[in-house]
């Protein structure tokens, strides 16, 4: 079958190739989701969907089950669609979900690049920049940093050159949704049949500038509050096709990004490549003599701030992937280092439960 409309969409010969194994499906992109109520896109329609009861039930997980951006194969019934299959992704973007639930969350799926959303203003953190890229780094998905509301501040210099130490090699762009050429900067990195996520923190001008891309008011933006901090607009997660043939999903700010899966060996290579130079392989970068990274610290080429945040992330990945129990315990072990005192307070712990 000839897919002229899907193609549009980023549909490739891959995906052809893999959809051809359901033939008695029809095969979709899903273009948005309402929690438990998507809408996918065919090459004849478009339609509300739901997900079929056996790909629920096979799902090990909640990453398992459909994303924006996800390529699928539906089944038309009646006036709406039932996504039975979910096609191999090429990247995904994934977080743990707000709040103490260890469950995954997908944000978006089969996309080339990822927007990391950034004001120039108060919303300006390279911690939480660098908990960003961690995230990205782990999808499969090239990050670029884009900062906002560029006209509102005398010092972007300033602030690309703190970005460019910290992320070498990464595309950093300055922008301002309010002018009119003020997208312009970004347009290179969103080329025909290419899909790019927007993410970042509520305020940072997403909407506005996905707005200015599409030539149209189309997505609800709201002002900043008067303590800086921004507002939701954009509600769900919904994919959007371009004027110049590049794909856009839209995402809601994230008020926390919670670290499920990461790759810190690229977002602070820096520090994975001074731990080299420590004198113990296991070196904590603490107190250790001939320490690599403390030399850095000290000789000005590595910021306090950035091992610290490097520490931070580490121990949040490791907390992740553990039970309840385990996390307790790790935490114990975190706190008292002799085997001795980590014994009695396990001890004292059982003793309690009973």
């Amino acid at each position: 079958m000839h897919h002229a409309k899907l193609q549009r969409y980023g549909l490739n010969t891959r995906i052809e190739q893999e959809a051809s194994l359901h033939e008695e499906l029809v095969l979709a992109r899903i273009s948005e989701q309402h929690r438990d109520i998507y809408r996918v896109i065919t090459e004849e329609e478009e339609l509300h969907a739901t997900i079929s009861g056996k790909l629920r039930y096979q799902a090990i997980s909640s990453t398992d089950l459909p994303g924006v951006g996800d390529w699928a194969m539906v089944e038309r019934v009646q006036e709406r669609a039932i996504i039975h299959q979910i096609l191999h992704r090429r990247s995904v973007i994934r977080r743990k979900a707000a709040g103490t639930s260890q469950a995954m969350q997908v944000l978006a799926a089969n996309v080339d690049a990822v927007f990391v959303c950034m004001s120039l203003d108060n919303d300006f953190n390279l911690r939480r920049l660098e908990r960003y890229l961690s995230l990205v780094y782990s999808s499969m998905a090239t990050p670029v940093i884009v900062l906002t509301k560029a006209d509102l501040v005398d010092s972007v210099d300033a602030r690309l050159a703190e970005i460019s130490a910290m992320s070498p090699g990464t595309d950093v762009v300055a922008c301002s949704g309010l002018a009119e050429s003020g997208y312009q900067s970004i347009l290179p990195h969103i080329t025909e049949g290419k899909t790019v996520v927007f993410l970042g923190s509520s305020g940072v001008g997403k909407s506005t500038l996905i707005n200015r891309l599409l030539g149209s008011e189309l997505l609800a933006t709201k002002e900043v509050r008067k303590d800086g901090k921004g507002r939701h607009a954009t509600t769900h997660r919904q994919l959007l096709l371009l004027p110049n043939g590049g794909i856009v999903i839209d995402t809601p700010g994230m008020r926390e990004l919670q670290l499920g899966y990461a790759d810190l060996s690229r977002s602070f290579e820096d520090i994975e490549s001074l731990s080299l130079e420590c004198k113990f392989n296991d070196c904590s970068h603490t107190s250790e003599p001939e320490c690599g990274v403390q030399e850095a610290i000290r000789s000005g080429d590595l910021t306090p701030e950035r091992l610290q945040n490097y520490k931070k992330l580490h121990k949040e990945l490791g907390y992740a992937n553990l039970d309840g129990r385990q996390r307790e315990q790790q935490k114990i072990r975190s706190m008292f280092g002799s085997k001795n005192e980590l014994k009695q307070i396990t001890r004292h712990l059982k003793r309690n439960k009973r």
